[in-house]
């Protein structure tokens, strides 16, 4: 994430009283202000961390489910409903994909029902492997990052 969009966020998240400036400290360039989250940003986060996202076959999937599991991780929120909410909307569109596969009336219709369903695969694949992380990863984020020698 470049420093600019971490910024137009921070200023995003202030304007809707999600965060709020509790401090500002010197730096050796410009002041660098210290945000805490506002009982209406928890609200919203909690909220968010609770919708499963529609599984896509795009990259920009994967990282918002990384990012949700990180978030939760690192607020103390149980990661493990976070992944199993997913892994339920998974699971349902496999399905829908499934049927479309087998209803497809073409070649072409049948192999774009694949292309999808073998990314949801990946996906599905994924949220275990993390499920089976949880503790290891919740340890690291909350202990801010891995131990490096």
């Amino acid at each position: 994430m470049r420093f600019g969009q971490v910024y137009r966020t921070l200023a995003q998240l202030v304007r809707d009283g999600l965060v709020e400036i509790v401090g500002v400290e010197p730096g050796a360039g410009p002041e660098r202000k210290r945000y805490a989250i506002t009982p209406e940003g928890v609200t919203d986060l909690d909220r968010w961390l609770a919708e499963p996202e529609d599984p896509q076959p795009q990259l920009q999937l994967q990282a918002v489910l990384f990012t949700k599991v990180t978030l939760a991780l690192m607020s103390g929120r149980p990661a493990e409903e976070f992944l199993d909410a997913q892994r339920t909307r998974h699971l349902a569109v496999m399905r829908t994909l499934t049927a479309a596969r087998r209803e497809a009336e073409s070649a072409q219709d049948a192999l774009l029902a694949d292309y999808q369903l073998f990314h949801v695969e990946a996906d599905l694949r994924w949220i275990e492997h993390a499920a089976g992380r949880l503790p290891t990863l919740a340890e690291e984020v909350r202990d801010d990052g891995p131990k490096r020698s």
